[in-house]
């Protein structure tokens, strides 16, 4: 192994695998870093199945993978094997710290964060970002030894966090829609004037999305509104087209989510974290199906917008083409109601948490 020259910039290292909410505030703190130091190396955590092994190299950083240390949720054979698969690794996790001479960790939550967290431990500082409403327990443990704390939101559950939102890709926070509007809508196919609803229900898709929004695509089509539908890779979606009608286009997955935000003037999807920030940063009015299992995070990350008035929220099991008729259908064509949303949602945004995050990790380097 060589190591890495002495003269070169601080090294940080992030640790945010598995999902893209986690992988995506990684990323986006990395660009940020490089922007304020461009002499900084970024070295992103990661195990060999996750998300991270397609988007990190896509963006240009190295990754070094570690074996994962999932939580079994129930006892079970697994859990009696959970103290040998975190002292491996850890002790991959202290290899890497090491042989990068990294100068902080900065964990995002997540199967990569306990033990990059339990590795860095009185070796390297320690910066945790909580972008959940609701802390989870690797966050729980690494906020605890250290250096600062930040989260999106006020609450999570992580004593001292300064509230900074979420960390998002700079082409989210810089996004003019009305500049790209012609070209967004050229991009998909989609009608250049007609109300326009976007939605997407995660890299996978829903099903019950799926259904109820393609179920009122005749009521759509009647009200003049155009859909762009992101179904997932591994659904399809057949809506029949009316003539004279805008288009209801769908896809299997957005590779331009930048053009899909300017393509639309609302939106219908699930209330991640990441999700509910992007929606917030770029100012689109949301209809928010919360995701019907885990500890009911969801319906949290969507609370602050709609309390302002830019968002809506309704259960998944209450969604139906009904609903999606007499709900949405008239929202898209109300331009009036639009506009006060995206008043509304714009006030709950936080456009610059990356650059945020960055100062607060460099200043813990400087230390």
């Amino acid at each position: 192994m060589t190591g890495v020259p002495q003269q070169a910039g601080p090294c940080v290292v992030v640790a945010g695998g598995g999902t893209a909410g986690h992988i995506e505030p990684a990323l986006a703190l990395a660009d940020a870093v490089k922007r304020l130091r461009p002499d900084a190396r970024v070295v992103a955590l990661g195990t060999e199945r996750g998300l991270e092994n397609k988007l990190v190299p896509a963006r240009g950083y190295p990754l070094e993978l570690i074996p994962p240390v999932p939580m079994p949720r129930k006892p079970s054979p697994d859990l009696l094997k959970l103290p040998l698969r975190v002292r491996e690794s850890v002790k991959r996790t202290r290899e890497v710290l090491e042989r990068h001479h990294a100068d902080v960790v900065v964990g995002f939550g997540g199967y990569v964060s306990l033990p990059a967290y339990l590795a860095a431990r009185g070796r390297v500082p320690i910066v945790v970002h909580e972008a959940n409403a609701k802390a989870g327990l690797a966050n729980k443990v690494g906020a605890k030894f250290a250096e600062r704390v930040a989260a999106a939101v006020p609450d999570s559950g992580l004593t001292d966090a300064e509230i900074i939102g979420i960390p998002l890709r700079h082409s989210i926070t810089s996004l003019d829609r009305a500049a790209l509007r012609a070209q967004a809508r050229a991009h998909f196919g989609l009608d250049p004037n007609a109300p326009t609803l976007l939605v997407f229900g995660g890299s996978q898709g829903a099903r019950s999305i799926n259904n109820a929004v393609s179920g009122a695509a005749q009521a759509f089509a009647r009200a003049g509104i155009g859909v762009l539908h992101a179904h997932g890779p591994k659904n399809t979606l057949a809506v029949q087209a009316v003539p004279g009608a805008p288009a209801y286009v769908p896809v299997p997955y957005l590779e331009r989510m930048d053009l899909a935000y300017a393509a639309a003037d609302a939106v219908l999807c699930r209330a991640g974290a990441m999700t509910v920030a992007e929606v917030s940063a770029v100012g689109l009015p949301a209809v928010f199906v919360p995701l019907p299992i885990g500890n009911g995070e969801q319906a949290l990350n969507a609370g602050p917008v709609v309390t302002a008035g830019g968002g809506i929220l309704v259960p998944d099991e209450q969604l139906t083409p009904d609903w999606v008729a007499q709900h949405v259908v008239p929202l898209v064509a109300d331009r009036g109601r639009l506009a006060a949303m995206t008043t509304a949602t714009l006030s709950t945004g936080h456009r610059e948490a990356d650059e945020v995050l960055a100062r607060i990790v460099l200043d813990v380097i400087k230390k």
